[in-house]
């Protein structure tokens, strides 16, 4: 069987994988807006939403930032997060946001509740908005 047709093969196969990923598991179709970080109220603006198979974006205190998740629910994987780099006040807040989304190893979703974990505590709990 010819290369090419091999790779188109499993190229089709991947496309029709089912996508696993916490966007479908109740995290598409909103924005996530931050109220606590390390179990402290944030103060700031930071949102996160989940437009497509495997992509984060979202607006953290400066800058808009996008990545990818590719963890099947209920785990989330934040890779290297690319962001724009504007500075502002609220610099600390956003360096605190970064961290804690890369340390989040766990997602649940209860209504309109996002929480992400690591293994011993919540680090971000986000409320829906449609």
């Amino acid at each position: 069987m010819p290369s090419h047709l091999i790779l188109a093969l499993i190229l089709g196969l991947t496309i029709l994988q089912p996508d696993e990923t916490l966007r479908s598991y109740g995290g598409a179709a909103r924005e996530w807006h931050l109220v606590t970080l390390n179990g402290t109220a944030f103060d700031a603006t930071a949102t996160l939403s989940f437009p497509s198979r495997n992509r984060i974006t979202g607006q953290a205190p400066c800058n808009r930032y996008n990545s990818r998740n590719a963890a099947p629910y209920p785990w989330i994987a934040i890779e290297e997060i690319a962001a724009t780099r504007r500075a502002c006040p609220e610099m600390q807040a956003e360096t605190a946001y970064f961290a804690a989304l890369k340390s989040a190893n766990v997602a649940v979703i209860d209504g309109d509740t996002l929480t992400l974990s690591d293994e011993e505590q919540p680090l971000l709990v986000f409320k829906a908005r449609d």
